[in-house]
């Protein structure tokens, strides 16, 4: 019976008929005029399958016998910018009008699975990045490409590591997919995402932010939204193209190639991608690193190190390929790979640039990715049928050593590779104005984390409790159903889905190795689920105004970095909630030196979870377009770093294989071989917060060639209880505008812009003792970096001639001893006290052009930071660009 099921089955799907249609046009310039000889593409979105092809002289384009489903329609004309429209081919056929205009493009946006839809017909709020953006904007990392927009910041680590606030969230609450498939992996770190950067901006064609919870089509970590990028397409009109550029900057004295090639038709296409720039020791604005150690520990200048940050240079390399094959015309296969890789790259927080280590190596990251698809048009029932099978491996390794510089301190070295095995499917069918799709995945990942410790004295390596547990492993995976609705002749769109996501994780004390007798780590396991989903709909009030609303629950189940962390991270010294509770630990009120015990148990994390609310008013005329959203954003259960508190019996017990110190009137704890007085820190779900605001977005077309282009963000967070700013991750950007005055001909565009920023004092614990905004020093970090780090940077003399040592040095500069540094830093009595509480406002102004030297030669050139203003933002632990010439040359054929 089975058999004969999956036999009819089969029958049904092979024998039903197959509707078809047509697609016409015609295409006008802004001034009503036909435009002949434009080029028009027809994308079934789907298959990503095209047909190409030419307007008459009379503007006019037409397609025959096309299959009823989802398209992109796209016309673009020398002079002109791109432009798009998505629709749903039914059984009628289909007329459409163009209007091109001088140097813009209008993006079609993916927010919602296996639909490309106009951004302004979709109730989510969606930030959208073109190639030609990202190429201008992106000098030495992906991160660079979201300068200039509404919503979202850029979160920079160190000169390599970083990522992207949405809505004031980053790190492990911002998932990132790559075509639809699952980049993000549960070994993600809190408030940065390691491997982010690494993707190689000239692989995309576009990046799609939702700004809001998205976690009903992305699952998990979408606390905050999603960032989808999006690979370049194959071009299908039987011809090889291709593209390639050369820049370099002159902040970071970085320089870098790229080489693309593509060949294809309507059956078999490809392309590869090639690209590497190595990027140099960054001089910040003014040459001043304001969180340098000297500074933060000394009040000296880091000039005294030089101009340039010297930790900050790196080389990065890698490419992509595409292959496309349609053995019919509703059948496709594609494969996708891509390989980078960064080599040489530092924390420069961890060193000179913020806590004066000797060693903190960011050693080959490296990232393979890839994946299979198929999608079949017309599959029985169904319009549409998406199946992908995928491999992601991320790799790391770090080499550590603490204690402010100490020479003698021992040497950590943490490797660490995730290998993620994922599929993916969905179905959907379009019944009339409904669009329905149902879809689910499921992502296999394992993790490989040997650890060792070196000790320079001893000359010994010995193993050591990684970062997380050596061969952890997590599975996760859901299903969801989502549908869309048009109403009222097209004047309302409802769309929304729902999903249902578990997730496993298990750590074995069988995998950890044996040390003194004793494993390194026990066994550990979680297993949890959830519900999420949106709701929301578009009205056109009228015919150029419309209103939207939206509402999106999302949620986080803890990752193995959650459960399993222990060891140096961004903050400081962390410990997993199993260590901490078998020696009886509690969570502090903060995540600083002030922090008192809650009288609350360590426990295991839960899932977080958060509910937001949009509501946006929508204008689209020809000259302008303006969006005005308000947002809440409130999140529950938010798992936050807190200092853990121990009982004094605790004293002289490790963490880690390190000895740590408690304090016997508070009972915070410390590990004073590494980071002195630095509280050790616990995740706890401790908070509940809310963040809230507006983002505001205006395009108006001043003339046929002038362009004013502006956007306002403004995010408030803030801990439920104490209405104080919450502790999660990364802190809260400042309230952010953007201004561009843009003149565009048909062969060249001058634009001159500017970011402006307000003052941002709103800091919470976690902020305040964050070496990459507050960067909290204490008398026993003075201590050590006076004794070690500017002893051995030769700022400080030592008549035994032994950096490390307890004998008495003097500051060369000033004469004086380590007393009076400590009294002049903190003042006299004070024990701890941040650099900073606040970041001051900045304003930066920036001028750039490009011109068509020949139809297939194109120059850049950027004038940025014109008048050397310093900035930086939080949780950035290096600070801005300084006065920067940028050029470019790319050509095309």
């Amino acid at each position: 019976m089975k058999n004969l099921f999956i036999v009819a089955v089969f029958f049904a799907l092979a024998t039903v008929s197959f509707a078809q249609s047509s697609v016409s046009g015609i295409v006008k310039d802004q001034n009503e005029a036909v435009v002949a000889g434009a080029k028009v593409t027809l994308r079934n979105v789907g298959l990503n399958q095209r047909n190409v092809g030419i307007t008459n002289q009379n503007g006019e384009f037409l397609f025959q016998n096309v299959a009823v489903g989802s398209y992109e329609l796209s016309v673009s004309a020398d002079g002109f910018g791109v432009s798009r429209q998505t629709f749903q081919l039914a059984n009628e056929p289909k007329k459409l009008v163009f209007s091109l205009e001088l140097g813009s493009s209008k993006y079609t946006i993916t927010a919602e699975t296996g639909v490309e839809i106009e951004k302004d017909r979709v109730p989510q709020s969606i930030t959208t990045i073109g190639s030609n953006d990202i190429s201008q904007r992106v000098t030495a990392v992906l991160g660079q490409a979201v300068d200039e927009e509404v919503g979202v910041a850029f979160q920079r680590t160190s000169a390599t590591l970083g990522g992207v606030f949405i809505r004031g969230l980053a790190g492990k609450n911002v998932n990132v997919y790559v075509d639809g498939v699952r980049y993000t992996n549960s070994a993600q770190r809190g408030g940065i995402s390691t491997f982010f950067n690494l993707n190689e901006p000239t692989n995309l064609q576009s990046i799609e932010v939702i700004r809001g919870p998205s976690a009903a089509q992305y699952g998990s970590d979408s606390l905050g939204g999603t960032i989808s990028l999006l690979s370049k397409n194959v071009n299908t009109d039987g011809r090889l193209h291709g593209e390639f550029s050369t820049f370099g900057t002159s902040a970071d004295r970085s320089f870098g190639n790229q080489a693309f090639l593509s060949f294809g038709n309507n059956k078999f296409g490809g392309y590869v991608n090639f690209a590497q720039r190595r990027i140099n020791n960054l001089r910040t604005a003014q040459g001043i690193d304001s969180h340098a150690a000297v500074t933060r520990f000394l009040g000296l200048s880091s000039k005294v190190l030089g101009s340039r940050n010297r930790d900050s240079a790196f080389t990065q390399y890698g490419g992509s390929t595409r292959l496309n094959y349609a053995p019919t015309y509703d059948n496709q296969f594609v494969f996708y790979y891509q390989r980078n890789q960064q080599d040489g790259g530092k924390r420069s927080d961890q060193l000179q640039g913020g806590d004066g280590n000797l060693i903190a190596d960011l050693r080959n990251l490296q990232g393979d990715f890839g994946y299979i698809r198929y999608n079949k048009q017309n599959a029985g029932f169904f319009n549409n049928a998406n199946f992908t099978a995928s491999y992601n491996a991320q790799r790391e390794e770090r080499v550590n050593q603490g204690g402010q510089g100490n020479p003698f301190g021992e040497i950590t070295r943490q490797y660490e590779k995730t290998k993620t095995l994922g599929g993916s499917f969905f179905l959907d069918k379009q019944v009339k104005q409904a669009n329905f799709l149902f879809g689910g995945d499921i992502y296999n990942e394992r993790v490989v984390s040997p650890s060792t410790v070196f000790n320079p004295v001893t000359g010994v390596t010995r193993l050591a409790r990684p970062r997380i547990p050596n061969n952890a492993r997590f599975v996760h995976g859901g299903l969801y159903l989502q549908n869309s609705l048009e109403l009222l002749n097209e004047k309302i769109r409802v769309s929304g889905a729902i999903r249902y996501g578990v997730a496993s994780y298990r750590a074995r004390q069988a995998d950890s190795p044996i040390v003194a007798g004793n494993p390194l780590w026990g066994n550990d396991s979680l297993r949890d689920g959830g519900w999420s989903g949106r709701i929301g709909a578009v009205g056109r009030i009228t015919g150029n105004l419309s209103v939207a609303f939206n509402y999106s629950r999302g949620f986080r189940y803890p990752n193995i970095t959650d459960l399993g962390t222990l060891g140096l991270t961004g903050d400081g010294f962390e410990t997993d909630f199993a260590s901490a509770l078998a020696l009886g630990g509690t969570i502090g009120t903060t995540a600083g030196g002030d922090a008192v015990s809650t009288g609350i148990a360590v426990a295991k994390q839960r899932s977080e979870l958060s509910n937001n609310y949009d509501f946006s008013f929508r204008f689209k005329h020809k000259r302008v377009e303006t969006d005005f959203t308000i947002f809440r954003l409130d999140i529950n259960n938010a798992i936050t770093k807190q200092a853990l508190i121990l009982p004094f019996r605790a004293n002289g017990q490790t963490l880690g294989g390190l000895t740590i110190a408690v304090s016997p009137t508070t009972g915070i704890v410390t590990i004073p071989t590494l980071t002195a007085s630095s509280p050790v820190l616990v995740r706890a779900n401790y908070t509940d917060a809310k963040l809230y605001g507006f983002e505001y977005e205006l395009d108006a077309k001043l003339t046929n060639t002038l362009t004013f282009r502006g956007n306002y963000t403004y995010i408030k967070a803030a801990d439920k209880v104490t209405g104080l700013p919450p502790n999660i991750e990364g802190g809260t950007p400042p309230p952010t505008a953007f201004l561009s005055l843009k003149f565009t001909r048909p062969r060249y565009f001058i634009e001159a812009y500017s970011t402006l920023a307000s003052r941002q004092d709103r800091f919470s614990s976690l902020d305040i003792s964050d070496r990459r905004t507050g960067a909290t020093r204490t008398r026993t970090q003075i201590q050590n970096f006076f004794r070690r780090g500017a002893c051995v940077l030769g700022l400080t003399n030592n008549p035994t001639g032994v950096c490390g040592t307890l004998a008495t040095n003097t500051l060369i500069s000033t004469g004086e001893n380590l007393m009076q540094v400590q009294d002049r830093v903190l003042g006299t009595g004070v024990n701890s006290a941040p650099l900073f509480r606040y970041l001051p406002g900045y304003g930066l102004v920036n001028l750039r052009g490009s011109i068509n030297l020949t139809k297939r030669i194109t120059a850049f050139a950027a004038f940025e930071n014109i008048f050397d203003k310093q900035y930086r933002n939080p949780s950035w632990g290096i600070d801005g660009a300084g006065r920067s010439v940028t050029l470019q040359l790319k050509y095309k054929f």
